[in-house]
């Protein structure tokens, strides 16, 4: 009976140990090991107690000793972390699941259970994911992270009975607002996502959509207001509007891309700016993915109706892509001649337009027409990752002069005399 209970005990322990280069995952580090992280994620959902797991072990170090600063190998004992084996869908032991280009939806491994086999699987996984990421389909993991990993939920408003109207109601912003349980294993399951979209769209939105969260079992006023009868539940707060049940997933990226499309209906379009100084075109390109920078011609070449159209166009154009947050700047031909040189313009061809993203240095020129349908086309184009694109001359930002700006009249040739 001694050696049967010590073969019990055994049993029942973890199957890696840090000794191996298999990297123990938990609730607490699995979303900024595996979730915020661009590797590709090899994970094994495992029981201790579980005969097929034990038999796997050997064979899943050895992949991860080959695999090591290449493919991540990780483990997960579901026993203990039910709620990740929930999160993931895990019905049986072991399950292998394959975190790719979005940790979201992780792919189940359907391959072999020798070292070689799974040694063979990431490989192909890893290819798959080089080649997305070649061809512009995928960044890396399809989600905005969780920018400092010290106070996950600080970016989650404590929403209760006293504060919610003042914050919600009164407020001109839109709220996202999760009504949970402190029991409730899908609350426990969405918490971690809620906080990472809740950051992202902080600074996404620069503070103007927000993500809340009521206990409903402590805010029982609020909990009957709004008539929560299972949970989570989430609502859409907008002044002067009811609120609106979210019906979208669960996820990171689900919850952003729904706040980014609640952002871009509430926002006012950008404002488009004659870039007057360094400071003006250094704000609105650094705070921006992409630049939308317009050279205009002459005042004297088209009179202020002339340019006056041309500024109509790209407000329009600034309005239809205002949920991409880009910067909208123009200037008059001759007046930033350094820009125009970095740029390959110089000197002809106006109105011309560029791209710049100035975190990359690089560019890319309208060649169709100063028009709303041309000026769509090559905006499109560079949405989907189309588009050429060329590096900025001497790969810095040119010196950019401080002019003054533009008073809204028509040009007037020097030296003539005013009627």
């Amino acid at each position: 009976m001694r050696v049967l209970g010590c073969s019990l005990v055994l049993s029942v322990q973890a199957l890696y140990s840090a000794s191996d280069d298999v990297v123990d995952l938990t609730s607490s580090n699995f979303n900024r090991e595996v979730i915020q992280s661009d590797s590709l994620w090899l994970v094994e959902f495992y029981a201790p107690w579980c005969g097929h797991c034990q038999n796997l072990a050997p064979d899943w170090k050895k992949a991860a000793t080959a695999l090591k600063g290449i493919v991540k190998v990780g483990a997960v004992d579901a026993d203990q972390h039910k709620s990740l084996g929930s999160q993931y869908g895990v019905r049986g032991f072991p399950t292998i699941k394959i975190f790719g280009a979005n940790k979201n939806k992780p792919e189940e491994y359907q391959g072999g259970r020798s070292s070689q086999a799974i040694v063979d699987g990431a490989m192909n996984a890893l290819r798959a994911l080089v080649k997305e990421r070649l061809s512009g389909k995928s960044g890396s993991s399809g989600y905005n992270k969780q920018s400092g990993s010290g106070n996950g939920k600080k970016d989650v408003v404590e929403l209760t009975d006293d504060n919610f109207d003042k914050m919600v109601l009164e407020s001109d912003d839109v709220w996202l607002v999760e009504f949970f349980a402190p029991w409730c294993g899908h609350c426990k399951n969405l918490e971690p996502e809620w906080a990472a979209a809740a950051t992202a769209v902080k600074e996404q939105t620069k503070g103007k959509v927000h993500l809340g969260a009521v206990d409903a079992t402590v805010q029982q006023v609020l909990s009957s207001r709004y008539g929560i009868r299972g949970f989570p539940t989430i609502k859409i707060f907008r002044k002067g509007e009811e609120p609106e049940d979210y019906q979208g997933g669960r996820s990171r990226g689900d919850i952003i891309e729904k706040a980014l499309d609640l952002f871009s209906d509430h926002a006012p379009a950008p404002e488009v700016l004659e870039i007057l100084g360094e400071d003006i075109l250094k704000k609105t390109c650094e705070d921006s993915q992409l630049c939308i920078i317009a050279v205009l011609p002459h005042i004297l070449d088209t009179g202020a109706s002339g340019r006056n159209g041309y500024l109509d166009v790209m407000m329009k154009m600034a309005e239809k892509y205002k949920k991409k947050m880009w910067g909208w700047l123009w200037t008059e031909a001759g007046t930033q001649m350094e820009l125009e040189s970095s740029l390959g313009i110089g000197g002809f061809g106006y109105p011309a337009m560029a791209a710049i993203n100035t975190r990359k240095m690089k560019f890319a020129l309208l060649r169709g027409s100063f028009s709303e349908t041309g000026i769509h086309e090559f905006l499109r184009a560079l949405s989907v990752g189309r588009g050429s694109t060329a590096t900025l001359g001497g790969g810095t930002m040119p010196k950019i002069h401080t002019v003054e700006p533009w008073d809204g009249k028509d040009g007037q040739v020097s030296g003539a005399i005013p009627v």
